[in-house]
């Protein structure tokens, strides 16, 4: 019996790309598969999918963590049975735009930490690295494996309504993410039995192997020892750091369980202490070592940058990294691939303004009903203005923050994300999604993950699509 009712009320939103529809209300070629399974599915054997899912997270586990909730931290992930799927042609410009986009990234950290000819130049302003907060004076000059800062990157994609993929930020120091992806595929193998081999959805599954070889990679050691350093289990990605840890088969440490002797990294067990060798670390740069940044700090581990330095440890992502994903730099990313690859971006930017330059704050200001200001070190979707939401103090009063420091402060137009098929109950509606592909870089290349993390903003009508906020995910199918 067809399953007619499930597509009764999905009505697309103006000036919006769809992923599933075109601007003739007939379903695009890839979403057949779906399309064809749903209508022969009926509703109840749908919710069946929707209750299985939510008891098959429940007991693996799988969870976020929300700071600001005082009735409790932890939540379950939410998840859409229904998946977003990519043609292999779409992804094939995701894929080299994003290895275009990275190559020229560690470009960039290896010259604003060596001869900073880019500056020199005059393609960035020097003050605009040096107030950078994630800039690290202590790693000028030093010298990291294979000229790799980023090893492991989480871009994030928009599709504007143009049908483009845009880039809407660099994720570069401690992207997380990666297990409900994996998660994510595990679910829709158990719900949809048979459809992911049949026709030929890529995988995704080898994403914890690719990412030991490339942190093994990065030693010398015959058979190094490679640990996960996790901040602990109060961290809002400890589900990820665990789950991670499993999969590659290594160690998942704190900053409590290793300690540093003669510059060398070693790892306390029973048996005595065992020398690190690469840290796949979790742990933001301030609280890496309480010797050169904060001193308070307990989750990192006192000397690990005098033995990094050294060569003795590898930490991956490289620490001073974040220059590069701050939302002031990414303005000039584009600049960056011009100038050290000689290209034209192949993934466009979306059209920032920067807020301390007097003409931007003027025109962001006349037009602030179409904006939204960011924080240039902001995540998660905290910190912005939505121009089209606020009241007029609470303009007035974030706009009075910015004149403070408007080195701070980014402005974006309000995109149209695009909408994909969700199951709301028991019928499909759009909602906004964004793509989170994750990508591995080592002495051999870089290899993206074919999907990722499509993050979905499941209340009607919003654009933020983070956990923390009310979104949800779901699994990411690229054709082969």
């Amino acid at each position: 019996m067809a399953n007619d009712s499930l597509f009764s009320s999905y009505s697309l939103l103006p000036e919006t790309w769809d992923e599933m529809y075109d601007d003739r209300s007939k379903i695009r070629s890839q979403y057949d598969i779906i399309n064809d399974y749903l209508k022969a599915t009926s509703p109840e054997k749908l919710y069946k999918k929707e209750e299985l899912t939510r008891q098959l997270f429940m007991s693996q586990g799988v969870t976020f963590t929300v700071y600001s909730d005082e009735q409790g931290i932890e939540k379950i992930f939410p998840f859409d049975i229904i998946p977003r799927i990519i043609t292999a042609k779409e992804w094939d410009k995701i894929d080299r735009g994003i290895k275009q986009r990275l190559k020229a990234l560690n470009l960039f950290i290896k010259d604003i930490y060596h001869d900073q000819f880019i500056i020199k130049d005059g393609i960035i302003p020097a003050d605009l690295i040096y107030s950078c907060p994630n800039f690290l004076r202590e790693m000028m000059g030093v010298d990291v494996p294979h000229d790799v800062y980023v090893h492991i990157a989480g871009v994030d994609l928009i599709r504007n309504n143009d049908g483009e993929f845009y880039v809407l930020e660099d994720n570069l120091r401690t992207p997380s993410g990666v297990s409900y992806m994996l998660e994510n595929r595990e679910i829709s193998k158990r719900i949809y039995p048979g459809i992911l081999p049949k026709n030929e959805i890529r995988s995704v599954s080898d994403y914890p192997n690719v990412l030991y070889k490339k942190l093994s990679e990065l030693s010398d050691q015959a058979e190094p020892n490679v640990v996960l350093l996790t901040p602990g289990i109060y961290n809002s990605a400890y589900y990820e750091h665990s789950t991670l840890a499993r999969l590659m088969g290594i160690e998942l440490v704190e900053g409590s369980d290793l300690l540093v002797k003669d510059h060398f990294v070693y790892m306390k067990t029973t048996n005595g202490l065992k020398r690190v060798d690469v840290i796949y670390r979790r742990v933001d740069d301030d609280y890496l070592d309480p010797l050169e940044f904060k001193a308070e700090s307990t989750l990192g581990v006192a000397g690990i940058m005098a033995a990094y330095r050294k060569g003795h440890v590898n930490i991956v992502n490289a620490p001073g990294t974040g220059v590069a994903d701050d939302k002031a730099i990414y303005v000039y990313v584009p600049d960056m691939i011009r100038y050290y690859l000689d290209e034209e971006p192949i993934l466009k930017n979306i059209e920032t303004y920067q807020l301390a330059k007097p003409e931007d704050f003027e025109f962001v200001t006349k037009n602030i009903r179409k904006m939204v200001i960011k924080k240039t070190d902001g995540s998660g979707g905290y910190g912005m203005l939505m121009g089209h939401e606020a009241t007029e103090e609470e303009i007035e009063d974030y706009l009075k923050t910015v004149r403070e420091n408007p080195t701070n402060f980014i402005a974006q137009p309000i995109l149209r994300l695009s909408t994909a098929p969700c199951c709301i109950d028991g019928k499909l509606s759009p909602r906004c999604v964004d793509l989170r592909p994750f990508a591995l870089t080592g002495r051999d290349g870089i290899d993206i993950t074919p999907g990722g993390l499509t993050r979905v903003a499941l209340k009607k009508g919003s654009l933020v699509v983070n956990s923390s906020q009310g979104g949800g995910s779901k699994d990411t199918w690229v054709i082969q």
